[in-house]
Formats: structure tokens, sequence, C-alpha cells
């Protein structure tokens, strides 16, 4: 089984045992024992579903901390832009940029402009007819690893082109390096990110070699320290690039209108994510061009690692978008923008490497599930009945962690008992 490093972390001294992770979990990531959550790393996805929902703060994600910024002579921020819609004091990005610099980046880089070159590209993959239908973004690395593990059959609808994120960085250190001829190690390159998913796809995205990102820092943190640089800013400078089409990706349904696409569907919320790619498998949307898939509810205005509310966020960036215009879409300067390998199956049911055995076991989980009374109560540690008898052949767990199987059979011996003790009377 392949390990990855995940950005979605459990504090144990905090959990109290709840089950509300392991009910919401939409991989059936999360197990419950001994009193303690437990993440199946194999299964996770870093969507931050369980972040959202711990009620005790749990379940957290590690990102990068700023003090990593002094470790390259030139530092840049990659700004997201759901970033746009986090302050109450301003909306004007000139304004937000430029306390960005003040707070100690040396330049800074938006995120909008390669997610208008990525529109682009796009534009013209599907103008060509090489994409299959419906084609699905990439832009989302919570969508892409539940597509690897959950939904193989649709990886080749995949659009297979790098994330605005990854373009965005990779145009930033270009720019940086003939700014300042230093060379492309001296340059670091920090994404200010919405979600953790991001995170755990710098450390090992499974559609890129390596990362051009060098480190990322939560939304949520960089706003801590920039809540008190606005009244302080000196002079307000012109920083912004980017048009409103790329912005407008800050929300669900700004990429999916940016294309050319003349039937759509956008949709946020990871279980919503799962019931349309559910659909998809079963051909029930078969006349749909393109799919916008993101794992926030909202759009990245409504990920984890936000510090504003996602509704009034997302106005925000609506009323940021009314007021600048779109300009020119900035041109790729001949990057390579496809994946540099392609997707691939990530099966989370590998019982065992021999195909005998694995048969075996399968068939004693279908043993073990009819003898559960498929209520899915969670009250086991286990999200589900199935998930259960799984845990159990794979010696996670044991019969008796299901509380109706642990009654039914205290029952049996309660009766055996009695049986036992009333032969004994009639033996006298």
């Amino acid at each position: 089984m392949e390990t990855y490093w995940h950005s979605v972390t459990l504090e144990r001294d905090l959990c109290k045992g709840c089950t509300n992770c392991l009910k919401h979990c939409p991989t059936q990531a999360i197990r419950v024992q001994q009193g303690k959550a437990k993440i199946l790393k194999e299964r996770c996805i870093d969507c931050g579903e369980c972040i959202r929902v711990c009620p005790y703060h749990a379940k957290k994600a590690v990102t990068d901390s700023f003090d990593m910024v002094k470790n390259y002579k030139h530092s840049v921020a990659l700004v997201a832009p759901a970033f746009y819609g986090q302050f109450s004091k301003t909306e004007d990005i000139d304004t937000i940029l430029s306390a960005l610099m003040d707070m100690g980046f040396d330049d800074v880089f938006e995120v909008a402009r390669g997610a208008q070159v990525v529109t682009r590209k796009t534009n013209e993959l599907l103008e060509s007819g090489e994409l299959l239908k419906p084609s699905i973004s990439s832009a989302c690395p919570a969508v892409l690893r539940l597509i690897a593990i959950k939904f193989p059959n649709l990886i080749s609808n995949i659009v297979p082109l790098k994330s605005p994120m990854e373009i965005s960085a990779m145009q930033a250190r270009n720019e940086a390096v003939k700014k300042t001829g230093l060379s492309p190690e001296d340059i670091g390159i920090f994404f200010i990110s919405p979600c953790a998913a991001k995170a755990t796809f710098i450390k090992g995205g499974y559609t890129v070699n390596k990362s051009n990102v060098d480190g990322v820092i939560s939304i949520k943190d960089v706003c801590i320290k920039m809540s008190r640089l606005f009244q302080k800013i000196e002079s307000v400078r012109e920083l912004r690039s980017a048009g409103s089409s790329g912005v407008m990706w800050a929300a669900s349904g700004g990429e999916a209108e940016a294309t050319n696409a003349a039937k759509f569907i956008a949709v946020d919320g990871i279980h919503n994510v799962i019931d349309v790619l559910e659909a998809i498998e079963d051909g029930k949307l078969s006349d749909i061009e393109y799919l916008e898939a993101l794992a926030c509810p909202g759009g990245c205005v409504g990920g984890p690692l936000t510090a504003e509310n996602s509704f009034a966020a997302r106005a925000k960036i609506q009323r940021i978008c009314k007021s600048i215009d779109d300009g020119e879409t900035p041109f790729d300067d001949g990057l390579n923008m496809f994946w540099d390998q392609a997707m691939v199956y990530r099966p989370i049911m590998n019982l065992d490497s021999d195909i005998n055995e694995a048969m075996r076991k399968m068939n004693r989980i279908e043993e073990l599930y009819e003898q559960f009374p498929k209520l899915d109560c969670g009250s086991c540690g286990s999200p589900s009945c199935r998930a259960l008898a799984e845990d159990i052949v794979r010696g996670y767990a044991k019969e008796t962690d299901c509380i109706f199987k642990l009654r039914e059979m205290a029952s049996d011996m309660l009766e055996k008992t009695v049986d036992d003790k009333n032969e004994s009377e009639g033996n006298l």
C-alpha cells in the first residue's frame, strides 16, 4: 500500500471520540478506536470536511510557517483569488496586495492570472474535440484524489492541465528571475491557501513531478497578521494585473462560466461532488460538456483555512469582479501546462496480494455484513456496517464492536445460562 503525506492531521489529546467526523467523512477515512479518532491515510483526500465538523478542533491542517519566507533571498506571495474576499476593511485588490508586501513579501503574483491562462487552454481543448465528455476540471486537488480512489473510470475525463496554482508558480518564478537576476533556487514561492488539499499537493502532487510552490501558508494565518496593517499602509501600489474572469474562480461557478462550454455544471461541497460523479458514471449526464467540481462548500471561498464567512466572501468577490475589467488574458509564456505524469487508480480496497486470499477475505466481508443490522449508526467506531466487516477482516476490529451484535451474543449467553440452570435443576 502506498503511503502519502497529508496536511489534515489529528490532535489526539483534543479528540473526544464523538464520531462526528466519522459520520461526515466522504471516503470513510476515519475510525474511532479506544475513544479516539484515527485517520486512514490511504483513504484520506484532505478535503477538510473533518476540520469543519469537529466540535473540539481536534482536526487541523498542517501548513508552513511565515518564518519560512526568510529562507529565500526573494519571496513571492502567490495569492489565491479567494483571499480578496476575506477582509471587512477593504475590497480593493491593490490595497490587499500592498499590505501583503508590507507584511514581508518581496513581490506578489495573482493566481487569478494563472486561472485566466488555464481557462484559455481549456477552451482550446474543448473546441478541439479531444476531450471526453463531460470534461472534468483538474483545479481541485481533493477532487482529483477522490476520483483516483473512488472513480477510476472517470480519470480519462479529467482535463489534463496543471492547476492555476502551479501555472502561476511557474510564471512567478520566471518573472522573479528576470527582475532580480537571482537563480531560481533563491526564489521562494508561497501559496496563500484556502484549503488543506493544496498543502498536500505540493508535498507530493500526483500529476506533477515536483510542485513549483515552495510553501503553503493558510489564509487564516495571513489574515491575522494583516488585520493591523491596513491602517498603516503608507502607499497603495498598483499591483493588480488579473482580470475579473480569473478572480471569479474564487467562488463556485466562476471557472465554468469563464469557459466556452455551452452546457456545464458547477458543483461544490464534497458530498455533492460525489453525487454528480456517480451520476456521470451511471451515464445520466452525457449531454454535459464541462464539470467544475470543488470540494469546499461555495468553492474556494468556503475552504477550511479561510477566515471569512463563505457567503460574505462570495458576495465580496462578486462585487470586486463588477468593479474591475477583464483586460487581456495573460499568455502562458511557453510553459508546459499539461500534467508531468498521468493520474492512476489508487485502490484502497487491496485486501491481499494473493488473489485467492483476497477473494476469501471478500467473501468473509460479505458474510459478516449480512449478519449486521445495516443501520450504519457508527457506534462501533466504523462509518458503516460494511466498513466494520472490512475492518474485522483486516484485523482492525472485532464482531463485538457492533452493539447490536454484542447484545445478541449477550442474549444468547444469558439464554444458554438459563437453559443450563433449568436442565441442572431438572436433573436433581
